[in-house]
């Protein structure tokens, strides 16, 4: 018995219960060796004349013995010799590969793809085995070497016997207990999907013995009454697909196979509205097919949702979904990354750091919104589809960043034009925007259809002005954290800043107020803590009041903070305004000159409650309401 040129059963015991999280994996690591070997001899062949290899000779095959409790992942590699059984399998940590890649110049080829970098991940094999044997014969020996070991103290390197060049590694698999079920890798259907999990670009075929059922032949004495009979057979099989799809250029993959690899690797059931292929080279060199799907998952904006994007190395799955690849703005995006130049954590699970994941994100994010600005400017249609499922995210984008991220997603917003009754952008909405226009102005509430009737959107439609109409709860929030947008300040018209009105009506509504002092005075008595102020409004209106809201929290913001769990004590500083036009100004002038309180109090509350009911908030006391209304009839 040889002993590992190591602390033997410590690092053993680390790599087999700490650095990898998940047994299955196990099969991907020793099908990237297998790989890695494959890659090896057939570099050599390119360098020495005097290996000649058919095309069918590199291949993987993966086998079981559900009798024995065996699994046999086998390669027409390279193969070892004693002395590199020895070196590579006895040294724990020893990286033959990585080695392989160091003494030799790849610039000329592809091979540099090897995959092995640590020398570890054939240790994950006594995860699920409690002996290991390898049978190795070198391309161009005759002779071949069995090493062994149960994974605890050491191994034995001992003569064998091999038909042809290549490497057998034979696991028995550990027994099942009450806790953990090993034999569900003694499965054709188990290690079928390992192998399209995480293998299915490795570069070489990947052989296994598949179950198949044909019909036997019709006996020539059969009735009428004759049952079809099938039999179930062996046929070798290449499991997975080799090639990826995104290696290949766009030009030469057509709309319907993009269509089908996306459906069925993301399990969606609608074609994806956008595909994005990217192919990088340079200092960072990398592959991406990005999809922008054609509906937005239920779960889109629900806390179990996960962004992120398939990461690969060398056609080797690292994460099913690396979130650090977008950002939350386009979380919506589903794909695949594939680059030989990441540096990876010893387990292949992770990353060992993250510069070079920052680099191609931040270029995966450039040509996501290239994309998005494409179709925005050619297929208006496609866009306000798109807009329509996931523009809330892009918008959350603003508000999450407080702003910082306006300049990049701002041009990307779609909003409702009162004025155009279609959807525009910020920079369409100021281009038609007169020379006496200042501001941008926006409405936030629940829909279109009542935004446009609200009594200020009118009075600034009949000025010539538009208004933006917003009907996501996150609009307002993302637009105050804009402030402004092309040195136009973005301005809700439910607030007291609106400036609409002339010096002269400014004038008029200042001495209308003063004049009626005492009656605004009896009117906010009544209205208590509800209001602030009540004052003339300067802008004029058809209807006889208005709430106006001052400072950051406006009206729609405090429906929809109301709407979260628990009390919100969030309340916006409401303003009450009355148009001195109006009859019922008249009306509440003669109340209080008659000293008749009843009548006053009883026009009050109808003016403020029908005003809340105008700008989406319900009133306090619906019943009072309703029986002041009868008080009218």
């Amino acid at each position: 018995m040889r002993k590992f040129k190591t602390e033997s059963q410590k690092l053993l015991d680390l790599m087999i219960n700490s650095i990898y999280t998940n047994r299955e994996i196990f099969l991907r690591e020793l099908v990237s060796n297998a790989s890695d070997a494959v890659d090896k001899l057939y570099f050599r062949s390119l360098t020495d004349g005097s290996i000649e290899l058919g095309k069918d000779e590199l291949e993987i095959r993966v086998a079981f013995d559900k009798n024995a409790r065996t699994i046999t992942v086998s390669d027409t590699g390279i193969g070892m010799t004693a002395d590199e059984m020895e070196k590579n399998l006895g040294t724990i940590a020893h990286s033959g590969s990585q080695e392989f890649k160091a003494d030799n110049d790849f610039s000329d080829t592809d091979a540099a793809d090897i995959i092995g970098q640590f020398g570890v991940g054939f240790y994950s094999s006594f995860m699920v085995a409690k002996n290991v044997k390898v049978v190795s014969r070198s391309y161009g020996s005759d002779e071949a070497n069995v090493w062994e070991s149960d994974g605890v103290a050491g191994y034995t390197i001992s003569a064998g016997e091999k038909e042809g060049h290549g490497t057998d590694v034979i696991l028995s698999l550990k027994d099942d207990t009450d806790d953990e079920e090993f034999s569900e890798f003694l499965s054709e259907w188990k290690l079928r999907s390992l192998i399209k999990q995480y293998s299915n670009y490795v570069r070489y075929p990947i052989h296994m013995l598949v179950t198949k059922s044909r019909e036997l032949p019709k006996p020539e004495d059969a009735g009428d009454d004759y049952v079809p009979q099938y039999e179930d057979y062996l046929e070798d099989e290449v499991i997975n697909s080799m090639t990826p799809i995104w290696k290949r250029r766009k030009s030469d993959v057509s709309d319907e196979e993009y269509a089908e690899f996306y459906k069925s690797d993301f399990h969606d059931f609608v074609d994806p509205q956008s595909t994005i292929s990217v192919h990088a080279e340079g200092a960072l060199s990398y592959d991406a097919l990005l999809f922008i799907p054609g509906r937005a998952p239920f779960d889109l904006y629900s806390r179990d949702y996960e962004k992120g994007l398939a990461l690969y190395s060398a056609g080797v799955l690292i994460m099913d979904k690396c979130a650090d690849l977008l950002p939350d703005y386009f979380n919506f995006v589903r794909g695949v990354v594939d680059s030989s130049d990441l540096t990876l954590n010893i387990s292949r699970e992770t990353l060992q750091r993250n510069s070079q994941l920052r680099a191609i994100a931040q270029k995966v994010e450039k040509k996501i919104k290239g994309e998005l600005e494409k179709m925005r400017d050619n297929d208006r249609d496609g866009y306000e589809a798109f807009f329509d499922n996931f523009g809330r995210s892009i918008k959350f984008g603003i508000y999450a960043s407080y702003g910082s991220k306006a300049e990049e997603l701002a041009p990307l917003l779609l909003y409702f034009s009162a004025k155009e009754q279609k959807y525009v952008t910020l920079a369409e909405y100021i281009e038609a925007m007169g020379e006496d226009q200042k501001d941008i102005y926006y409405a936030a509430g629940e829909s279109v259809d009542r935004l446009g009737k609200l009594p200020i959107v009118k009075t600034i439609l009949g000025k010539g002005y538009d208004v933006l109409l917003c009907t996501e709860d996150v609009d307002e929030f993302a637009l105050q954290a804009m402030r402004t947008w092309q040195e136009k300040e973005l301005k809700n018209v439910s607030t007291n800043d609106i400036d609409l009105a002339s010096d002269d009506e400014k004038k008029v509504a200042e001495e209308t107020t003063e004049a009626n002092k005492d009656l605004f005075e009896a009117m906010q008595e009544i209205l208590g803590a509800s209001v602030s102020k009540v004052e003339v409004s300067p802008t004029g209106m058809e209807a006889p009041a208005r709430l106006t809201a001052v400072g950051q929290m406006s009206m729609e913001m405090e429906r929809i903070l109301a709407q979260g769990p628990g009390d919100s004590m969030a309340r916006a500083e409401k303003v009450l305004q009355l148009n001195a036009q109006h009859h019922a100004f008249e009306v509440l002038k003669e109340a209080h000159e008659a000293k008749d309180q009843a009548k006053l109090r009883l026009y009050t509350d109808l003016l403020y409650n029908q005003a809340m009911l105008v700008e989406g908030l319900p009133i306090d006391d619906p019943l009072t309401f309703a029986e002041e209304i009868c008080k009218l009839m």
